[in-house]
């Protein structure tokens, strides 16, 4: 005999209203920059002295991530991942605007693949801040649109049941959902401020 978990009525009511507005337009962000990113990577291959267009100074440089072993951590660049990630991340999102009901393995699927791009986007982030020494405009767009991709895909797995929490731990993160993503930004942003202090404040 099997047993379905009945996602609750509050679950319910955040899947429909804010995850699919999350996926879609998160998604679309992350496809737009992962495209953008291949494009002038394409460039950078064929004409080594192209300068992107992300590349405004010795920081805020593109090119300079573009050429290290980071930009091909599997053998291809990593904009290639964005372009098939986001792509499908898109696609669940207007599935979801359609009304549908997808069955867990597929949340769990989905679950794991946000837990691999945050999880790989952090580790971007610190070999862009402390290894590379340069920011990418493009990547940190896709740093923003990840974090909220994965956290809300967590938050929902958690309150339908895909995900098994403790009830009373699921009601104090779906509660302040908010605050966690606000404190997780910011610690970004203070690192981000950390490691180009200097250059900050030749900017101001």
């Amino acid at each position: 005999m099997s047993t379905t978990i009945e996602p609750q009525p509050q679950a319910a009511v955040f899947t429909t209203r804010l995850l699919p507005w999350i996926l879609t337009i998160g998604g679309a962000v992350g496809l737009a920059a992962a495209l953008v990113l291949t494009v002038e990577k394409i460039a950078l291959l064929t004409t080594p002295d192209y300068v992107p267009s992300c590349s405004i100074d010795p920081i805020l440089s593109c090119g300079s991530i573009m050429r290290t072993g980071q930009a091909e951590v599997f053998g291809f660049p990593n904009p290639l991942l964005g372009i098939a990630g986001f792509a499908v991340v898109v696609t669940v999102g207007v599935v979801l605007f359609a009304g549908a009901r997808l069955p867990g393995w597929f949340w769990l699927g989905l679950q794991a693949g946000t837990l691999f791009g945050v999880v790989f986007v952090h580790w971007l982030v610190y070999q862009s801040l402390y290894v590379i020494g340069a920011l990418c405009p493009y990547c940190m767009a896709v740093w923003a649109v990840v974090i909220p991709i994965f956290w809300y895909t967590t938050v929902h797995n958690l309150r339908d049941g895909h995900l098994p929490a403790p009830r009373r731990v699921v009601a104090v993160l779906a509660g302040y959902h908010t605050v966690v993503l606000i404190l997780w930004y910011l610690l970004i942003g203070l690192a981000v401020l950390q490691a180009f202090w200097d250059y900050w404040l030749t900017v101001i």
